[in-house]
C-alpha cells in the first residue's frame, strides 16, 4: 500500500514521528508538505494521511484543500488525543487515528478505508440523476437543473447517498453509519445541520427534494411524473 503523509516538516518530521506504528507495517510511506505538489509529482497512494497533531488550523486547511481538489483517496488525520475536540465534519475525513495507536489498530484502518473507498467506487463511478438533479461522483459535482452547487464534501456525499435510494427513508443513524463512517463521534444534530444547509443551497423551488419523516429520518423525495393525459387536457383548456 501506498501512503502519502502531509506534515509541516517534511524534511525534518519523518513519518515514524507522526505515526510510530509505520515504521512496524509493510507499506511504502512517502513524506511531504501540506499542499498539493506531493499528490501531482509523485506515485499515486492509496491513502493520504494528513499530520494533525499540531497544528489544528493548517492542518485542518489542508484536509479541506485536498478535498475541494478532488481527492479520490481515503483521507485520514493523526490527532493528539487532546486534539480530537477541534476535529469535525467540516474537516472531510474519512478517518482518524491517534498518533500512539499501535500497528494493529493502524493496519485495520487502513484496511477498511481502502475497501470501503474502492466498494463506493465501483458502485457509484457513474452519474447519478434524480428528476433535475444530476451527480457526477467522479468529479464531485453536483447540477440542479443544470445549475453547479456548491456543496461541501459531507453534504456532496449525504446528497449522494439519499439520490442513490430516491424515497427510502433512513433514520439519523444509519445516515451518520453510511455517510459519515461507523466511528463517527458526532450525534445527531450533525445530520440535522447538513439538510439544513442543503435545503438551502437547493433553493426555495427545490428544498422540499430533502423530505422529512417525522421520528424516523430524511428520504430523497422526487417530484411525482405528470399525467400525460391531464397534461393534453391542460393544454387544451389553455388554448381554449
Amino acid at each position: 500500500m501506498e501512503i502519502l503523509v502531509l506534515t509541516t516538516r517534511p524534511h525534518t518530521d519523518p513519518a515514524r514521528r507522526a505515526l510510530p506504528a509505520l515504521d512496524l507495517l509493510p507499506h511504502s510511506v512517502r513524506v511531504a508538505g501540506h499542499d498539493m505538489a506531493a499528490l501531482i509529482s509523485g506515485p499515486d497512494p492509496d491513502v493520504v494521511l494528513v499530520d494533525a497533531r499540531h497544528l489544528l488550523a493548517e492542518a485542518r486547511a489542508a484536509c479541506r484543500m485536498l478535498r475541494t481538489t478532488g481527492l479520490r483517496v481515503p483521507l485520514l488525520a493523526v490527532v493528539e488525543e487532546a486534539g480530537l475536540i477541534a476535529v469535525s465534519a467540516e474537516w472531510g475525513l474519512d478517518d482518524l487515528v491517534l498518533a500512539t495507536a499501535g500497528p494493529a489498530e493502524v493496519e485495520t484502518r487502513l484496511r477498511l478505508l481502502v475497501t470501503r473507498r474502492a466498494a463506493a467506487t465501483g458502485a457509484t463511478g457513474t452519474m447519478v440523476t434524480c428528476g433535475d438533479l444530476a451527480i457526477d461522483p467522479d468529479m464531485y459535482a453536483v447540477k440542479l437543473k443544470g445549475r453547479p452547487l456548491d456543496l461541501t464534501f459531507k453534504e456532496f456525499e449525504l446528497l449522494k447517498f439519499l439520490a442513490q435510494h430516491p424515497g427510502r427513508v433512513f433514520t439519523r443513524d444509519q445516515l451518520l453509519r453510511e455517510v459519515w463512517g461507523f466511528d463517527y463521534f458526532g450525534g445527531h444534530r450533525t445530520v440535522d445541520v447538513h439538510v439544513r444547509r442543503l435545503r438551502a443551497k437547493l433553493g426555495t423551488e427545490y428544498e422540499s427534494m430533502i423530505g422529512t419523516v417525522r421520528q424516523v429520518g430524511y428520504k430523497l423525495v422526487l417530484a411525482p411524473r405528470a399525467d400525460p393525459q391531464v397534461m393534453v387536457d391542460d393544454l387544451a383548456a389553455l388554448r381554449g
